[in-house]
């Protein structure tokens, strides 16, 4: 029995930034061997995307890049070179996976397609993360997760204030959140593919699109719309919304009656809930403006975890908002050993977060580092493609890693 799930699974990757690097580190994760080819001058712009320790931009210092590219093998390679195409083919004749996030028909053009790779290793597996696909009117749009945000309904659903109107402007969700969302979507399909070329005995091609990654996580109101319903709105006044407490925020949902029913209760069935006008959802958002001032006096006097609690006892959706910082040091997280420590030999320890799932007999396992930039060329190079040392530097010298 092996130690890691995907252990003896190769994998290359040619991808920057996040979608494509966290889809290769959800493999790794898994006891893959990630490859990872940066290009010579410079590497993935990711190492200089903060934050960094003490605000200090050094290249291998960004916590971005460390964190998406843990468990990972790092090489330098140029496949725009006659030399590095040679090379990059040679990798990929013995990968069981690729993955590239090239623009639609980038691979082509470098010779490195799927069809010319599959002909020299028929199992093969390449996943190609684009943002709106290798197909469509749109498929050479350059896009940013802002645009593929508003390409995908995916900001009409976020409500931010306690009298949020259905009719201002959307905001988009902060950080990489459509990346990563990309990233885990390609690592899922990636799977299937492996398990499917246990199934017919050879490799296929994956086209993962970013658009379609955000519009299936909105799949529900998406559907509705498509069949014909008014199309979803964002939510309109309702009693709740984000509310202030002595320490912070909470956010409290109340869209069925009988979460409405739990909050009266948790606030004691104060004398002015039992207006039989306030027992229908319809009723409170008809009387909000005087609801809602009597729910703010209310949770003002609690802590984030003494409403938490409160509502818990009684069923209400109320969450409480967590600093960054309260939630790397919440008992839960640090029950489950969801943090660990990996020693990077020029950032140093840090504390990372590890996986969301725990496999019972192959553990998620932190077995190296994110790479220093070409810091595995050797051991890739020359251990296993068979280059010698004086290769290597003509190499370098040429600009080809």
């Amino acid at each position: 029995m092996t130690e890691r799930a995907l252990e003896g699974v190769r994998v290359l990757e040619y991808c920057q930034m996040v979608a494509g690097p966290y889809c290769g580190k959800l493999l790794a994760d898994m006891g893959a061997e990630v490859i990872k080819i940066e290009e010579p001058s410079g590497g993935d712009p990711a190492r200089r995307v903060g934050p960094f320790p003490d605000d200090v931009p050094h290249p291998e210092k960004s916590g971005l890049f460390l964190y998406v590219n843990t468990n990972k093998l790092g090489i330098t390679l140029d496949p725009r070179t006659a030399t590095g195409r040679r090379i990059f083919r040679e990798l990929a004749a013995d990968t069981d996976v690729l993955i590239e996030d090239l623009p639609p028909g980038g691979m082509r053009q470098l010779g490195l397609d799927y069809e010319t790779l599959s002909g020299e290793n028929p199992g093969l597996i390449m996943a190609s993360i684009t943002p709106f696909g290798q197909d469509g009117p749109y498929r050479d749009y350059r896009c940013y997760t802002l645009n593929l945000c508003h390409a995908s309904a995916h900001t009409t659903q976020f409500f931010v204030a306690q009298f949020d109107e259905p009719g201002r402007d959307p905001v988009p969700p902060g950080g990489f959140t459509a990346e990563y969302d990309s990233g885990l979507n390609a690592a899922i399909a990636v799977l299937g593919a492996l398990f499917g070329r246990m199934l017919i005995g050879e490799g296929q091609y994956v086209d993962v699109s970013k658009q379609e990654t955000l519009i299936g996580l909105e799949r529900v109101d998406i559907s509705r719309f498509a069949d014909g319903s008014r199309a979803p709105a964002r939510f309109g006044k309702q009693v709740g919304g984000l509310m202030q407490c002595k320490d912070g925020y909470v956010i409290l949902v109340l869209p069925q009656d009988h979460q409405w029913q739990g909050l009266v209760e948790a606030m004691g069935n104060p004398e002015w809930a039992q207006n039989e006008e306030y027992a229908t959802e319809f009723g409170r958002s008809q009387h909000v403006e005087e609801l809602q001032p009597r729910v703010d006096e209310w949770i003002a006097q609690f802590t984030k975890d003494e409403v938490y609690h409160l509502a818990q006892k009684h069923s209400v959706p109320l969450a409480a908002v967590r600093s960054p910082e309260e939630v790397f040091n919440w008992e839960q997280a640090r029950l489950r050993g969801f943090f660990a420590e990996i020693e990077h030999p020029v950032a140093g320890k840090l504390e990372y977060p590890t996986a969301a799932y725990k496999l019972s007999e192959t553990p998620w396992q932190a077995t190296r580092p994110a790479p220093m930039l070409g810091q595995h060329n050797e051991e890739i190079y020359c251990g296993r493609l068979g280059y010698s040392r004086q290769e290597l530097v003509r190499l370098a010298a040429a600009g080809v890693i």
